[in-house]
């Protein structure tokens, strides 16, 4: 369920994409010189004209009918964007690693290392926490197991926890990818955009990485590529608004979740239940990233009279969905599913059309989540 079109482009600088708020424009007169900008500030003016777009092309909105026709048949209109466009629609996103480096697995388990060592120090010395425990014995294994290559002997604080809480793990049930140490879940994965260049760039055994959407087609077409490989990835159908539909994955089981222009694709009611249950489904100390449509968009500010569902939420022409965010309603959504704000902010871009001489304002919000190492809990 893909819904990031158009999505952004990024510029590279020797054949390596910069990182978010790394190229500024301070002279106007160069603005044609690069592809796009960044952070670039709105005047009062530029505001309130986005301002006035949006309460203009929300005045009429889609009848009533028609939305609950989106509704019921949104699979049906995702599959028939992908049984048009494929494969050759979106672009591979290896702007992902300089955005999220939490997707090399080694960074990821060094920072959560590091993370572990100060609730350590500050939390845990006299282990009186039985969920204290929990989490340093889990994550300390894959800390050890992933950044150092060989295992370690526990510490004493680690040996006293791990008996007092061995009721506490996760059951060592056969599910796809079990045996991995480090576990990826993309939800809304489309065509593989995400997932492959994460396959081709780490080939460590132990990383696995699943990926869902909501399109039979688009999964189809990930199990199709030549670089599916069902030893290290698996691939299925699922719509993350099915509250009785579980994961093929237990709760506290993964890493990461990865969320990229998806969320936007579903109806802002149900939001917060999907959310609320992937949040499950992290280790504790596992991360969210997302990457998603801010408020006032070029691709919001598009949308024409009679294309509003909702406040801020619209249809496009071939019937896929889309809604844009401000950072306090997303922060509302992550915080209330028990997740810690890591990042949070707005990305501000002026995209450039050197050949037509066109600006483009894109705004988008990025975020990382964690959720909390030690319970407050139990």
């Amino acid at each position: 369920m893909d819904g990031s079109y158009p999505e952004e482009s990024h510029t590279a600088v020797g054949g390596k994409r910069q990182q978010f708020g790394s190229r500024f424009l301070s002279d106007p007169a160069r603005v044609f010189h690069h592809n796009a900008w960044d952070n670039v500030e709105w005047s009062e003016e530029q505001a309130a004209a986005a301002e006035r777009k949006v309460q203009e092309n929300s005045s009429q909105r889609v009848c009533q009918e028609k939305q609950v026709d989106y509704e019921i048949n949104a699979n049906k209109y995702w599959n028939d964007f992908y049984k048009i466009h494929e494969n050759g629609f979106f672009k591979d996103r290896h702007w992902l690693f300089t955005e999220f480096p939490e997707l090399a697995p080694i960074q990821n388990q060094n920072h959560l290392k590091e993370l572990l060592s100060e609730k350590k120090r500050s939390e845990v010395p006299e282990c009186k926490s039985s969920e204290d425990g929990s989490g340093l014995k889990i994550e300390q294994q894959d800390c050890s197991s992933v950044s150092l290559g060989h295992k370690t002997q526990p510490t004493p604080v680690e040996e006293n926890v791990t008996q007092k809480l061995s009721h506490l793990e996760i059951c060592p049930a056969e599910f796809p990818g079990s045996s991995a140490t480090y576990r990826i879940l993309e939800v809304g994965c489309g065509v593989g955009n995400t997932v492959f260049p994460i396959l081709q760039t780490n080939n460590d055994p132990r990383l696995f990485v699943y990926c869902c959407d909501f399109s039979s087609t688009a999964i189809e077409l990930v199990q199709t590529n030549s670089a599916y490989d069902p030893s290290r990835c698996f691939a299925f159908v699922h719509d993350l608004c099915d509250e009785d539909k579980s994961y093929p994955v237990p709760e506290d089981s993964l890493n990461v979740i990865i969320l990229i222009f998806v969320l936007s694709a579903i109806v802002p009611d149900k939001m917060q239940k999907a959310i609320d249950r992937l949040s499950r489904l992290l280790k504790p100390g596992g991360m969210m990233l997302l990457r998603d449509y801010g408020r006032y968009d070029m691709a919001q500010l598009r949308f024409k009279k009679g294309q509003c569902l909702s406040e801020n939420f619209y249809v496009r022409g071939d019937g896929t969905r889309v809604y844009f965010f401000t950072q306090d309603e997303l922060d509302t959504l992550f915080t209330t599913a028990g997740l810690e704000k890591v990042q949070n902010l707005v990305d501000r871009r002026l995209q450039v059309n050197r050949g037509k001489q066109l600006t483009m304002y894109r705004v988008w919000i990025q975020c990382k989540y964690r959720k909390p190492i030690l319970s407050n809990t139990g």
